[in-house]
C-alpha cells in the first residue's frame, strides 16, 4: 500500500502534499478510480438491453419493467448532494471505499432480489453513490496534477464511464443473455469489489480539509455559479438523451436501416463519447469556458442537422457519432464547478452528476413527446438543438454576470 503518502485535500492545497506522488503511483490510482467509472456504467446502462429478461422474470410488462431505470436515476439525483454534504468530515480515501462498496453491495443484491420491488428498491439504493463517486473521483483526480492539467485527470477518471458503454455494457449485456440477467449484475457487483480492492491499495491515506463542515458544504448552494453550472449540465445536454433514448427506433424506422445496424449504431455513439472525452478534456485545458460553450454551439447545428437528415443512413451514423463526441464538454463542466464551488467543491463536483442525470430524463421525456405528438424519431434532433441553444443562453448569463462580479467589487472598492 501506499498509505504513507498523503494526497492533498483539494486543488487548492495539492502544494501541501508531502511527499509528491511519483507518476507511476498517480497512473495507478487513475486506473483504480476509473475501474469504479467502468463498472458505474456498465451497471447503469446494461438494464436497458436486460429490461426484457427482467420483466419477464418477475411476471410484469416491460414498460412497468422501465420503472428501475427510473427508481436508478433518482438514486443518482438524491443520492449526490446528501452524501456529499454528511460525509463532508470523512477522508476522501475513506468516501470512495464506502461509495464503492455499496455500489458493488447493490449489484450483487439486486442479483438475488426475489421480488420485481425489492428488486426496484436496490436499484435505488445502488443509485445513490453514483455521482457522489465520480465527484470525489474528479476532485482526487484534479488534486494529483498542475491546474494547467486538472481536466485531463477528471477526463481520465471519466474514461472509465466511456469505455463502459463501448465495452462493458455489451459484455455484460451478452453475458445476461445468454446465461441470466442475473449474471450481469453479479458481473457488476465483482468490478466494483476489483476498484474497492484497488483504491485500498493504490489511494494514499488523506486528512479531512481544514475547516471541512455541512455547513461549510451546503455553501455552495448558496454562490449563483453553482447553480448556473448546474443548469447548463441539466438543460444544455438533455440533448444528447433526447437522441440517444430513441435512436433505435431512430435507426429502423426513420432511417430504414435493418435491426441489426442498431448495434453498428450505438458502437458510433460509444466512440464518439470515448473521442470526445479525450479532446474534450485537452480542449478544456487550454481554454474551460470556450469548451463549454462551442461545444453547446456545436450541438445546436449538429442536432438541427441530425432532424434534418436522419432518413439519410449515412448522415445518420455521422451524426450518431458527432452526439457522442459531445461527452466533450463533460470533463469541463467538472472542472467548471470545481472553480466556483471555491471551498465547497465535494457537494458541487458530485451535483454535476445528479444535473447529468435530470438531462437524461428531460432529454428523454420531451423526445418522447414530440414523438407521441407525430412529429417522428427524427425530431428528437430539434428537441436536442432546442435544448442545446437554451443551456448556450445559461452560461452566456453566467460568463457575462461572472465578468461583471469583479468589476462591480472594483468600484465599491
Amino acid at each position: 500500500m501506499t498509505d504513507c503518502t498523503a494526497l492533498p485535500s483539494s486543488s487548492s492545497d495539492r502544494d501541501q502534499a508531502s511527499p509528491a506522488l511519483t507518476p507511476m503511483m498517480v497512473l495507478l490510482i487513475e486506473i483504480a478510480l476509473a475501474a469504479g467509472g467502468f463498472g458505474i456504467g456498465t451497471g447503469e446502462f446494461v438494464i436497458m438491453g436486460l429490461l426484457p429478461d427482467v420483466a419477464t422474470t418477475y411476471g410484469v410488462s416491460v414498460p412497468d419493467a422501465g420503472t428501475v431505470i427510473t427508481a436508478y436515476a433518482l438514486g443518482v439525483v438524491v443520492g449526490a448532494p446528501i452524501i456529499a454534504v454528511l460525509a463532508a468530515k470523512l477522508p476522501r480515501k475513506t468516501l470512495l471505499l464506502a461509495l464503492m462498496g455499496v455500489f458493488a453491495l447493490g449489484n450483487i443484491l439486486s442479483a438475488l432480489a426475489p421480488g420485481f420491488w425489492s428488486f426496484t428498491a436496490l436499484r435505488f439504493i445502488t443509485g445513490l453513490p453514483h455521482g457522489a463517486y465520480f465527484g470525489v473521483a474528479a476532485l482526487v483526480a484534479a488534486s494529483m496534477v498542475p491546474p494547467h492539467r486538472r481536466a485531463r485527470a477528471v477526463g481520465r477518471v471519466m474514461l472509465g464511464l466511456t469505455i463502459a458503454t463501448l465495452i462493458g455494457t455489451p459484455i455484460a449485456t451478452f453475458i445476461g443473455q445468454q446465461m441470466s440477467w442475473r449474471s450481469a449484475f453479479f458481473m457488476v457487483g465483482a468490478i466494483g469489489a476489483l476498484t474497492v480492492l484497488l483504491i485500498a491499495l493504490y489511494l494514499p491515506k488523506d486528512k479531512v480539509a481544514e475547516g471541512a463542515s455541512i455547513r461549510r458544504e451546503l455553501g455552495a448552494f448558496a454562490r449563483l455559479q453553482v447553480w448556473l453550472t448546474l443548469a447548463v449540465a441539466a438543460v444544455g445536454f438533455g440533448g444528447m438523451f433526447s437522441i440517444f433514448s430513441y435512436i433505435a427506433k431512430t435507426t429502423t424506422d426513420t432511417a430504414g436501416m435493418p435491426a441489426s445496424m442498431v448495434a453498428i449504431v450505438l458502437a458510433l455513439f460509444g466512440i464518439g463519447m470515448n473521442v470526445g472525452n479525450v479532446v474534450g478534456s485537452r480542449m478544456a485545458d487550454y481554454s474551460l469556458k470556450g469548451t463549454i460553450g462551442c461545444m453547446l454551439a456545436f450541438n445546436v447545428v449538429l442536432m438541427a442537422i441530425f432532424s434534418l437528415t436522419a432518413a439519410d443512413p449515412v448522415m445518420l451514423c455521422i451524426c450518431v457519432f458527432l452526439t457522442g463526441c459531445g461527452f466533450a464538454a463533460c470533463p469541463a463542466v467538472q472542472t467548471r464547478l470545481m472553480d466556483v464551488a471555491a471551498d465547497a467543491q465535494t457537494l458541487a463536483a458530485a451535483s454535476n452528476h445528479s444535473a447529468f442525470n435530470i438531462a437524461n430524463a428531460l432529454g428523454a421525456w420531451l423526445g418522447g413527446l414530440v414523438i407521441a405528438n407525430g412529429y417522428g424519431y427524427g425530431a428528437t434532433g430539434y428537441v436536442g438543438s432546442a435544448l442545446s441553444l437554451l443551456g448556450l443562453v445559461v452560461f452566456l448569463i453566467s460568463i457575462a454576470l461572472e465578468r461583471k462580479a469583479p468589476a462591480t467589487a472594483q468600484a465599491n472598492a
